[in-house]
């Protein structure tokens, strides 16, 4: 068995007894199971009762509520098999494999669909030592190796029940889990930080494009009053093709472009196809497939992007850093593009002419310029934010590593 990198002492200074063993998970649990779909057994969802979890519950290995619904008293008792509490460990069997969530204390009860195993921590362990061991890499790439299933790869109940724990005593598990917990604690604060902060922004947003703030010029006066235009007075929609000497782009919604090949995301494309791709100049902005729901995207430098986007440049009146948060705000996604847009669920789309003709504010370019500073500054105190929570969470990752090798 491989020596961990980082232990810790008790509290008279003596070293705790080492890690010489494993043991499987279902010997420190009690029955691992896997949850169902209510409807499946004739029960209907209820406006409130009790929870009911989906796989969207794990996100980067921590449980938040997703979308959940929820059950009646008769509905739980009956899948009673798979109800979950407080302290229980979910992990993901189908999907996104492996992913591992631990059920909050103030989760009384709750329920869980056929996507997620629950594993319940009875005997002589501490239920957070064991879900931090199931975050660590080491466990994350076994079971991502043990995958089985071919048009969906799950984890079978059996190979989660084979998954090897280790021996550590008690006393030491409770350091690493106060540790840990505490650790976890900070990263939490810091994301509701970064939250505030973006919901800052978007009700500086609200009130700036609505006009509940207005700015002033430097010399005190007054800007002119707001116009409307229609958007193809402003915009001009361009198709640049067979720009081969461009580099491919992909959308990140909310962030613009990147080019393709720095891209996390496995893109496959025809290169062949390359020579109908629509050419972007940095600023242009682009109708994609999800700006429906996301508003339109940036072109953060010069490229070629999918045939199937619609590229729109502005007039020597626009200012790209000022329309870029509005065409991504509510006050233009819900009250004028959502009268643009055709279709249910994934089939929608935006019918291009009456896109054309949307009327959008129009506010002097100073004033433009005021209100692309002010939300430009809201933007990197939350840049700045987000990278000291990718700071905490890479610290935990190297002390998992450390602590699990």
């Amino acid at each position: 068995m491989a020596v961990p990198k980082l232990r810790f002492k008790a509290d008279d200074g003596s070293d705790y007894p080492e890690w010489n063993d494993f043991t499987r998970l279902e010997n420190i649990s009690a029955f691992i199971t896997k949850g169902a779909t209510p409807t499946t057994y004739g029960f209907d969802w209820q406006p409130n009762g009790v929870y009911f979890f989906r796989n969207d519950c794990i996100k980067n290995n921590v449980f938040v509520y997703g979308d959940y619904s929820f059950i009646t008293e008769e509905a739980n008792k009956f899948l009673q098999r798979s109800e979950v509490t407080g302290g229980d460990i979910i992990i993901a069997i189908t999907g996104d494999i492996g992913k591992v969530g631990l059920i909050p204390s103030e989760v009384k009860k709750g329920n869980i669909n056929q996507h997620l195993a629950r594993v319940r921590i009875v005997k002589n362990t501490f239920p957070y030592f064991v879900y931090m061991y199931l975050c660590s890499d080491k466990v994350q790439r076994t079971y991502k190796k043990i995958k089985t299933g071919l048009s969906m790869p799950q984890l079978s109940l059996a190979q989660i029940r084979d998954t090897n724990i280790p021996v550590v005593s008690l006393p030491e598990q409770q350091k690493i889990t106060e540790f840990l917990s505490t650790v976890d604690t900070v990263i939490e604060k810091q994301k509701a930080t970064v939250e505030a902060w973006e919901e800052r922004k978007k009700g500086a947003m609200q009130k700036l494009f609505s006009q509940e703030v207005r700015f002033k010029a430097d010399d005190g006066s007054e800007f002119p009053e707001w116009e409307e235009k229609k958007l193809s007075e402003m915009f001009k929609k361009v198709v640049e093709k067979n720009r081969l000497d461009l580099p491919a782009l992909t959308i990140i919604q909310g962030s613009g472009t990147i080019r393709r090949d720095e891209s996390e995301r496995r893109i496959t494309y025809d290169e062949k196809g390359l020579k109908n791709y629509k050419a972007v100049h940095k600023n242009d902005f682009i109708v994609h497939l999800r700006s429906f729901e996301g508003g339109l995207e940036i072109a953060n430098q010069d490229g070629i992007v999918s045939p199937a986007y619609h590229v729109y440049r502005g007039n020597d009146e626009v200012n790209s850093l000022f329309y870029y948060p509005y065409f991504r705000s509510s006050n233009f996604i819900n009250g004028k593009l959502s009268i643009c847009v055709t279709g249910v669920r994934d089939g929608k789309n935006i019918e291009m002419s009456s896109f054309d003709e949307l009327l959008i504010p129009h506010p002097c370019f100073a004033e433009q310029q005021k209100i692309a500073d002010c939300l430009s500054s809201l933007d990197d105190v939350i840049k700045k934010q987000k990278a000291t929570l990718v700071a905490w969470e890479e610290m935990k990752k190297g002390l998992l590593q450390q602590m699990f090798v």
